[in-house]
């Protein structure tokens, strides 16, 4: 069953962040964003999608956009937690 998560993103560019994952396998399905650097997230897009979403949080979880504390990527991260939180709690 894929489940869609919603996130909104802190301290970003990006204003909502929308990842589908496949919650039999934790594969990611695919991902969209609003707002952010189009061609970066799009690129981010094409490289998680069909990837195991606990490699992708751990992979991501830190990342900083120039002298901010956080970044697109760390916040998706930060979404991905979120759903092995709620999936821990189901």
């Amino acid at each position: 069953m894929i489940k869609t998560i919603t996130y909104r993103p802190h301290e970003t560019c990006s204003v909502l962040m929308e990842l589908e994952i496949d919650e039999d396998t934790d594969t990611i399905e695919d991902f969209h964003v609003q707002g952010g650097c189009n061609g970066n997230l799009e690129g981010i897009r094409r490289l998680i999608r069909g990837r195991n979403a606990k490699e992708v949080e751990d992979a991501l979880a830190g990342t900083k956009c120039g002298f901010k504390n956080t970044s697109c990527p760390d916040q998706l991260s930060k979404a991905i937690a979120e759903y092995y939180k709620e999936k821990e709690n189901a």
